[in-house]
């Protein structure tokens, strides 16, 4: 009799024991899935690229869907953003050195090298990722998708490989147009904001053939990135409704995610190559 309570508490713990690690493993397996799906897109991305027939309608809507849509918003945000910056900035420098003559070319150089392409790709993620897994998703629900496979029709040639050249495409305009942006705003707030005169303020002298090769990287990488994981999630879909609504909240997650790895990944490489180089 004195044994069976010890025999309980022991089985007990041996199933909390399983449960901690279930609880544990169960998300690294998903993660793990779902890396393994998105390289598993990614390869037929570019399969049905090299080898598929040229979708120039399909791919010239998308152009505009990524690009003029999201002139206005990228307008916006880096507008704001590079005010923002040279505003703190200026007022910073100006309380420690008074000397505002480096704000213009400092701050050209951290456009160049992370905030345009960078800040540019979160934006994309948050508005193209979420339409692309909901326009994918909805085809999922709806039996389109099967209906393309039945068609012996690949749905990633069909539906993935525009989306991933339009966006590649745009990702890399979008960024060079932030970096006009941004540095417009700054300037003008340099100028109205601490009378630094605009020739003063824009400044090459700190810019080199490194920040522009890095700010080009990321925005390849980023616009390579955002749609597969977009469009995985929605050729993942499951669940009806729910499903769709739950793949624009991954879209948005895993893009944004993938943005972030691969600007550190990026980031660290290009410091890596220019100091063996140098």
């Amino acid at each position: 009799m004195s044994d069976q309570p010890l025999q309980s508490d022991e089985n007990g713990e041996t199933s909390a024991f399983r449960r901690l690690l279930s609880s544990l493993g169960e998300p690294v397996l998903e993660v793990a899935q779902t890396i393994k799906g998105i390289f598993q897109v990614f390869g037929l991305t570019w399969y049905y690229m090299l080898k598929g027939r040229p979708r120039w309608k399909a791919t010239v809507e998308q152009l505009h869907e990524v690009g003029n849509r999201s002139v206005l918003f990228i307008t916006v945000t880096l507008g704001f953003l590079g005010m923002i910056l040279i505003y703190q900035a200026g007022y910073q420098a100006e309380r420690i050195t008074g000397d505002l003559q480096m704000l213009g070319g400092l701050f050209l150089q951290l456009l160049l090298r992370e905030f345009a392409p960078t800040i540019t790709a979160m934006m994309i993620a948050t508005r193209v990722a979420t339409g692309m897994a909901a326009q994918i998703g909805s085809m999922v629900v709806t039996e389109q998708v099967d209906a393309l496979r039945m068609c012996a029709a690949q749905p990633v040639d069909y539906l993935v490989v525009p989306r991933f050249i339009a966006t590649t495409i745009m990702m890399v305009v979008l960024s060079i147009f932030a970096v006009l942006v941004a540095y417009s705003a700054g300037a003008m707030t340099a100028y109205f904001s601490f009378g630094l005169n605009v020739r003063t303020f824009v400044d090459m002298s700190f810019i080199g053939w490194f920040d522009v090769l890095l700010g080009l990287s990321k925005a390849l990488a980023y616009g390579m990135a955002i749609p597969i994981v977009a469009c995985h999630a929605g050729l993942n879909v499951f669940g009806g409704s729910e499903g769709v609504g739950r793949a624009t909240t991954n879209a948005v997650v895993n893009a944004s995610l993938a943005v972030v790895f691969l600007d550190f990944v990026i980031s660290g490489l290009g410091y890596v190559i220019l100091g063996l180089v140098t």
